[in-house]
């Protein structure tokens, strides 16, 4: 499956966008918030601030047809 073109966005609607990036079956990635050097297994978004937080959020993935693949939302306990 290639991710080229796909989202990742969070509550804040900041988004980040896979780059040429190909995953075989059962075979995950990390995305990082911070700076570094991609690979086929962490990508990073280079931001500063952090996308998620600990005490709440939500994580919504898109195809590169804008339809949400999946979300994930959590809190704080």
């Amino acid at each position: 499956m290639n991710l080229k073109g796909w989202t990742l966005t969070d509550r804040a609607h900041v988004t980040y966008t896979f780059r040429n990036l190909r995953l075989a079956g059962h075979q995950s990635v990390k995305v990082h918030t911070g700076k570094g050097r991609d690979t086929n297994r962490d990508v990073y978004q280079d931001r500063r601030d952090y996308a998620w937080d600990n005490h709440a959020g939500t994580a919504t993935l898109r195809d590169h047809h804008h339809r949400t693949i999946d979300a994930k939302s959590w809190r704080h306990r």
